[in-house]
C-alpha cells in the first residue's frame, strides 16, 4: 500500500513499514531509543518490531499497564521518571507500540519531555491505526474525562502493520471498526456501502479499508488541523458516546466499555437526533441501528441513567460558550457543526435505541 503524507508526517504500510524506520534511524543522530509498550504489545508484538529493526543503538524497553483506566497523567508522571533515570536527553527517540492508549500517552510524553523529543507511532489495534494514526493529537484522561489535556503534535512517523491485528481479540477489532464506520458515514456513501455486510469482511478487506479509512482523516486535518470546522466532523458520535464511555468507566456497576463499542451507541443516538433536527431519513436511521445492533449487540442503559450520562456532555471537548455542539448528518456525507440540541431530544434518543 502506498505510504500517506499528513501533515509533515508520513505514514507507512506493512513492509515499508521497517524500510522506512531504519532508514530514518541512519539519517538522524538518535542518542537513545526508547519503546514505551504495554504487558500485551510487549509479548505479541515488540518482538517482531525488534527483530526488523537495524541500528546500533542502545533501546531501552518501558512498560506501562494496559487499558484506559491507566491513560492518566499519573502514568505519563512514571514514564517521565523512568526517561530521566535511563538518561533520555534531546536527541533520543520514542517509540510507541500500542493501540491508543499508548500512542495518545507516548505521544503526550514525548512533546512535553525536555520541551520536546522526537517520537514514532506503531498502532498495533484497528482502532488506533484508523483513528489515532492521524491527526496529531496526543493526550490522557482527566479522571474518567476522556482526553481532557493534551497537545497536537505529529509524530516523525507513523508504521501501520496491518499483521499485528492477528493479535486482537474480536473485541478490540469491533471496537477499531466503529471509527471506520463513522468514516464512511461522514465521507461518502461508496466506502459507507462497502460495510454493509460486516460479518464477511476479511483482513485482506482490512487491509484495502483501513487504507482509505486513513485517507479520509488524513483529508479532513489536512483542511483543519486544528479542530475549528471541518475536523468537527470526526467527533460524530463522539459527543454523547464519550460521555457514554465516561460513565460506564466511572460507575461501578458497571461492567466498562471499550471506545468503539460506546461509540457506536452515540452514532446511533446522533442519527436519531440527525433525524428530528436536521431531516437524516428515518430509513436509514433505522438500518444503521439494525446494521450496529446486529453486529455489536445491545447495551442496557436504563431510564434513570439518562441524566447521569447528560451531566457529563457538559465536559465534551468542542463545547464553548457554555453550549454542547453536536454533529449531526443531513444525509451520508452531508454533516452540519455545531448544533445544538434539547435535553428532550436527547432523552428521545436513548429511548430510540432502547426500543
Amino acid at each position: 500500500m502506498e505510504s500517506i503524507v499528513a501533515n509533515n508526517c508520513t505514514i507507512h504500510f506493512n513492509n515499508t513499514c521497517y524500510s522506512s524506520i531504519n532508514k530514518h534511524l541512519k539519517e538522524n543522530n538518535f542518542s537513545k531509543i526508547f519503546i514505551l509498550v504495554d504487558e500485551n504489545t510487549h509479548q505479541y508484538c515488540l518482538p517482531r518490531f525488534i527483530e526488523k529493526l537495524e541500528t546500533n543503538i542502545a533501546i531501552e524497553i518501558i512498560e506501562i499497564e494496559s487499558g484506559e483506566i491507566n491513560k492518566t497523567i499519573e502514568t505519563c508522571v512514571g514514564v517521565w521518571n523512568t526517561l530521566s533515570e535511563l538518561n533520555a536527553d534531546r536527541k533520543s527517540l520514542l517509540i510507541n507500540i500500542g493501540g491508543g492508549v499508548i500512542t495518545d500517552l507516548g505521544g503526550f510524553v514525548a512533546c512535553t519531555f525536555k520541551r520536546g523529543i522526537a517520537y514514532v507511532n506503531v498502532p498495533t489495534t484497528l482502532l488506533s491505526m484508523v483513528d489515532a494514526s492521524v491527526g496529531g493529537k496526543t493526550g490522557v484522561d482527566l479522571g474518567h474525562l476522556k482526553n481532557q489535556i493534551g497537545v497536537i503534535s505529529n509524530p516523525d512517523l507513523v508504521l501501520i502493520d496491518t499483521q499485528f491485528l492477528h493479535t486482537l481479540p474480536q473485541n478490540q477489532m469491533r471496537s477499531g471498526l466503529a471509527e471506520m464506520l463513522k468514516h464512511g458515514l461522514i465521507s461518502n456513501e461508496g466506502y459507507w456501502n462497502k460495510f454493509q455486510e460486516l460479518s464477511n469482511l476479511t483482513l485482506k478487506d482490512l487491509d484495502t479499508l483501513i487504507h482509505e479509512s486513513v485517507m479520509i482523516k488524513k483529508h479532513v486535518v489536512d483542511v483543519d488541523p486544528f479542530e475549528n470546522g471541518l475536523r468537527k466532523t470526526l467527533n460524530f458520535g463522539h459527543t454523547l458516546g464519550h460521555a457514554i464511555e465516561s460513565y460506564f468507566l466511572s460507575n461501578p456497576n458497571k461492567t466498562p466499555l471499550l471506545h468503539g463499542e460506546a461509540i457506536v451507541i452515540g452514532m446511533i443516538l446522533a442519527c436519531y437526533i440527525s433525524t428530528e433536527l436536521v431531516g437524516f431519513p428515518m430509513e436509514l436511521t433505522s438500518s444503521i441501528k439494525s446494521l450496529f445492533v446486529d453486529y455489536y449487540g445491545k447495551v442496557s442503559i436504563e431510564e434513570s441513567e439518562y441524566s447521569a450520562i447528560m451531566e457529563l456532555l457538559k465536559y465534551d471537548k468542542k463545547n464553548n460558550h457554555g453550549n454542547i455542539n453536536f454533529v449531526l448528518l443531513e444525509g451520508i456525507g452531508k454533516h452540519k457543526i455545531d448544533c445544538l440540541v434539547d435535553d428532550a431530544v436527547i432523552i428521545d434518543a436513548f429511548k430510540f435505541y432502547a426500543s
